[in-house]
């Protein structure tokens, strides 16, 4: 599972309110050439999403984001989640996604935080708030001193299809995260062919710089 996060180099972060919601979702990624989702646990609808997307859909890479507490971790793994995110850094979750042979991406923001992944045996990290907490510049010079060790970042928060070349261009950067894809407004409103639109332009960029898509 691994090898096949390294294959998807942008990753949509939804929010999602209402399960019905999920499965057009999940369509209207798979429309615009990308198989892989993260669904954030924030809402109370995030678990049954996953569920249903990972029947209706099991060629689709489904991730549990916003993994925070041991029993989202466990609803998340019950559900049979591909992979599971968070914004910080959770030993027990980390070692709890282990034991169940699932890939876990704990978020970093510190020197501190990267040594303790690596600790635990971490070597694919999320970068967040990637642009509120330095960017691209301040992400590289946290790397240097770790280049050694094969970690590489996924950076979320504020990228978006302006800034997102610019990661990807990185050899450090596996991936990139992002809400802009599929808006919490836009699966409201049920805005499906704007969202394959906005697919197909993302996934075209880091063709681009990548020179394939996921």
């Amino acid at each position: 599972m691994s090898d096949l996060l390294l294959k998807s180099p942008v990753i949509p972060v939804i929010v999602i309110e209402n399960a019905d919601d999920a499965e057009p979702l999940a369509e209207a990624l798979l429309q615009g050439g990308m198989n892989i989702i993260e669904i954030t646990c924030r809402t109370s609808a995030a678990i049954e999403s996953l569920r249903r997307i990972k029947k209706a859909f099991p060629e689709m890479i489904t991730g549990a984001g916003t993994v925070v507490t041991r029993e989202q971790a466990d609803a998340c793994l019950e559900a049979d989640v591909d992979f599971g995110l968070a914004p910080g850094l959770n030993p027990e979750t980390v070692q709890l996604f282990e034991q169940n042979k699932k890939p876990f991406i704990p978020g970093i923001m510190t020197p501190s935080e990267v040594e303790q992944a690596l600790s635990l045996g971490c070597k694919l990290l999320k970068f967040f708030p990637a642009e509120a907490a330095g960017g691209l510049k301040f992400l590289k010079n946290i790397y240097a001193p770790y280049a050694f060790s094969g970690i590489r970042f996924c950076p979320t928060g504020g990228i978006n299809l302006q800034n997102m070349a610019a990661y990807l261009n990185e050899e450090m950067i596996f991936a990139v995260g992002g809400s802009w894809l599929a808006t919490l407004k836009q699966i409201r409103e049920h805005r499906w062919e704007e969202i394959t639109a906005q697919v197909k332009e993302a996934l075209a960029v880091a063709g681009q710089v990548r020179g394939a898509s996921s």
